[in-house]
């Protein structure tokens, strides 16, 4: 279990380390919280089998847009999202905290950055170690669906979470700007030939998103992700922005630049859009 680092920010919408991530102790304690809303992200079958008591099951399609001939993993209409947060008894005064089932920490981290863009930050958390974590201590589990109770909720959508390509194309050679690029090493190499265009955008660095976390699904201590995210070109003072395929594992990368206190930003397009834009260059790694 990581030690829970205090860290004063500034940004608009992004709350302390101790508030983005709990643990399952903090959780334990909390349960019978009447505002709590508890949502266990990953595949439906294994949240059948076994969830914490009180959990919902979400899927990212319930928190983006419909999926359609475009780009896939969208951000929603502020509206639809507020429908879908509802209908599962969130309200404007509710604790979220999201955890996975088995080994979804991108997806997991896709859902908290949904729910950061909308404006509720500062009361989301994602639960370290995820149910395995859960379940190593012995902590009770149950089949039991629960029927929540709808809520009200008021979205307000932010400025500072996601970025387009225009933006990115605009900043590549920004010393001030750190653009980190979340996919495995042979995608951003280019020697995976699966994207139109093989490689990555220029200047950006490699931070492979599973590094964010160690082997057992904790995520890894504020020196060890200090000393990731240095390599990646990123630091205190500089905005980093992450991009991967489609927009899901950078969020990972995205959610651990944020816990550290950086100006992070994501963007959602990714790759998917930048090799389709043959304005934009791509750099591939001799």
């Amino acid at each position: 279990m990581i030690a829970l680092l205090t860290l004063s920010i500034a940004l608009a919408g992004q709350a302390p380390r101790d508030s983005m991530l709990v643990n399952t102790a903090w959780l334990a304690d909390r349960l019978s919280d009447p505002k709590l809303v508890l949502f266990q992200v990953g595949e439906r079958p294994e949240y059948e089998r076994a969830h914490i008591p009180g959990a919902q099951f979400i899927e990212m399609r319930d928190v983006a847009a419909p999926r359609g001939p475009g780009l896939i993993l969208e951000l929603p209409a502020a509206a639809r999202l507020d429908s879908a947060l509802e209908a599962r008894g969130v309200s404007d005064d509710s604790r979220i905290v999201l955890y996975w089932g088995s080994d979804w920490m991108s997806p997991t981290a896709r859902v908290y950055l949904t729910l950061a863009w909308a404006g509720l930050g500062a009361r989301v958390s994602i639960l370290d170690g995820g149910l395995p974590a859960w379940r190593a201590e012995g902590r009770p589990v149950t089949t039991d669906v629960p029927t929540p109770k709808p809520g009200s909720l008021t979205i307000r959508p932010l400025s500072d979470i996601v970025v387009n390509a225009t933006w990115v194309a605009q900043q590549l050679n920004d010393p001030h700007v750190a653009i980190v690029d979340a996919r495995n090493p042979q995608f951003y190499d280019g020697r995976d030939t699966s994207h139109a265009r093989p490689g990555h955008i220029p200047g950006a660095r490699n931070l492979p998103f599973d590094e964010i976390v160690d082997s057992s699904g904790y995520f890894k201590s504020p020196a060890q992700l200090t000393e990731l995210y240095r390599g990646a070109g990123g630091a205190p003072g500089k905005l980093l922005v992450a991009y991967c395929h489609i927009g899901q594992q950078a969020s990972l990368v995205w959610f651990g630049a944020r816990l550290l206190g950086y100006d992070a930003r994501l963007y959602d397009g990714s790759f998917t859009e930048w090799t389709t834009l043959q304005q934009y260059p791509v750099e591939r790694t001799p």
